[in-house]
């Protein structure tokens, strides 16, 4: 029942942080809380007196009794609702005040909490597949947190904020006075730990979140490889849709036991010739667009985005891809007498391209060829300037990174089965570039957590209709507002140069300026 004097809380810290002082910042956190107050009792009582279900569906009585608590009398609920949130602009205001250690504490606490609240469906349906019985009703109450659950959990969080930073501390000076091998030894251990925790993931949380999981992968595949033209070469390439629509219809139309069928080849020799076509579609897109920059090329990539839809959706491919009736009967993938069927069978397909690119996009990005690309990403006319080809480059660009677009729509096609000209709407670049803007731009632990972030979330959130996007929005808002870098923004790299060479008599070389003076 307290649940609206949230935001008066969110106002009083955000009022007292940013007031010249103290007592200026409590003038406002309670002119803020008095204001909120009084628009919501007129809200109430207007409501009350006045019948506008008419055009407000859920302006109803039984929204009168929440916003007052279960009062009946209208003015007995709003004294209980003024001293609410006057305590709530109190306690926002008492965030303000403290470090900010504890602040963030506090927040990471209530978000795990609301978190699992959130999630008890997903979390109760993992404990009965790990669990037999239901180990879930030590947790939830009717679908409900239990009080002392949440106590635990908040308090979790406190003693992981105090005890993390001591064992880090603790392995980062034990761990360079390791003999190398020793450090090699260890650091395959904690690798292959989390190798093992990703094989048997699957099997804990059940086909439902290891469909989420493959969801993830898919567009974790198509973030890694537009990394490379936006994140490393600065290139926004808002077309990225096409090379997973030709990866995906390629692998469609030559795979497929319906009516356009054309041999019936295997998954396995397809994938690569999807590979190979979405690259030298990625070849194509570059070579008109090549000189352009910023806005224009956006806008230019774009378009071929829309071209590939509307070449899907003519008569005159018609009879090859199947139009708006789209391709059917795309087999599972298989191994000798074993078909990938399950969702956790297709997982492994999609974790071990997964794996595979963040290795060859890892070591382009410490490359000289990442280099150049960085180069031309900060300023291309400099990077043109000393000595690098930046047509060759940013093209190199282009097709490289169409080839994990391919990758993914060829993986995507065979676990659908079936696919469809509205499934490579312009939406999908854009979800893959906010991935890259949120994850951070050029970082590949960043894609990992802006795929987790963006697709996995709202697929969790799907008992909630079209709130979940909502919840999106919000999250797109706080991080564009706090993290401008994203949630993992690429290191800066320092190299290292050779010395300048020393004129014969050993003295450094001096300006001329300096020697005319």
């Amino acid at each position: 029942m307290v649940v609206l004097p949230r935001p008066l809380a969110g106002r009083g810290l955000l009022l007292l942080q940013q007031a010249p002082n103290r007592r200026v910042g409590w003038m406002r956190v309670l002119a803020a809380c008095l204001a909120g107050i009084a628009a919501t009792g007129l809200f109430i009582l207007f409501i009350d007196a006045v019948s506008i279900r008419h055009m407000f569906t859920h302006a109803s009585p039984a929204l009168v009794a929440y916003m007052t608590m279960g009062q009946e009398a209208p003015a007995a609920g709003l004294g209980l609702f003024a001293v609410a949130a006057l305590a709530a602009g109190a306690v926002g205001a008492g965030l303000a005040l403290m470090p900010a250690y504890w602040r963030n504490t506090i927040f990471m606490a209530v978000l795990l909490v609301v978190g699992m609240a959130l999630l008890s469906e997903l979390i109760s349906q993992v404990l009965r597949q790990i669990l037999n019985g239901r180990p879930d009703r030590l947790l939830f109450s009717q679908g409900a947190l239990r009080p002392a659950v949440a106590a635990i959990a908040a308090a979790a969080v406190f003693a992981w904020r105090g005890l993390v930073p001591r064992i880090r501390l603790r392995v980062r000076d034990r761990l360079p006075q390791l003999e190398p091998e020793r450090q090699r030894q260890v650091s395959l251990a904690v690798r292959g730990a989390g190798v093992l925790l990703l094989l048997v993931l699957p099997w804990l949380v059940g086909s439902y979140l290891s469909e989420v999981l493959a969801n993830v992968g898919l567009y974790l595949l198509m973030a890694l490889g537009l990394n490379i033209a936006v994140g490393l070469a600065g290139l926004f390439d808002l077309g990225y849709v096409t090379n997973f629509a030709v990866g995906a219809y390629l692998m469609g139309v030559l795979t497929n036991s319906g009516p356009q069928a054309t041999g019936e080849f295997n998954f396995w020799l397809v994938l690569p010739v999807s590979i190979l076509a979405a690259m030298f579609t990625g070849l194509l897109l570059a070579l008109p667009v090549i000189r352009m920059r910023g806005d224009y090329l956006a806008i230019a990539t774009m378009g071929f985005g829309e071209i590939i839809r509307l070449l899907a959706l003519s008569d005159w491919l018609s009879p090859l891809i199947g139009g708006s009736q789209g391709i059917l009967f795309i087999p599972k993938p298989n191994i000798g007498a074993f078909t990938f069927q399950t969702p956790q069978h297709l997982f492994y397909i999609i974790l071990a391209a997964s794996l595979v690119m963040l290795v060859v996009i890892n070591r382009l990005d410490l490359s000289l060829t990442g280099r150049r690309w960085m180069a031309i990403r900060d300023d291309e006319t400099v990077a043109n300037a000393i000595g690098i080809d930046t047509t060759w480059i940013k093209t190199l660009a282009f097709t490289l990174s169409a080839a994990s677009g391919g990758l993914a729509g060829a993986i995507f096609a065979s676990k659908l089965g079936t696919i469809f000209p509205h499934s490579f709407s312009l939406l999908i670049s854009m979800n893959v570039l906010c991935i890259i803007i949120v994850g951070g731009m050029g970082s590949i632990r960043g894609m990992v957590l802006g795929t987790l972030v963006l697709i996995g979330v709202p697929e969790l959130l799907r008992e909630f209709a079209e709130f979940r996007f909502l919840l999106y929005g919000i999250l797109l808002m706080a991080v564009a507002i706090y993290r401008p870098g994203g949630l993992m923004p690429a290191r800066a790299r320092h190299y290292r140069t050779e010395p300048a060479p020393q004129p014969a008599g050993g003295t450094p070389a001096t300006s001329s300026s300096a020697a005319s003076g």
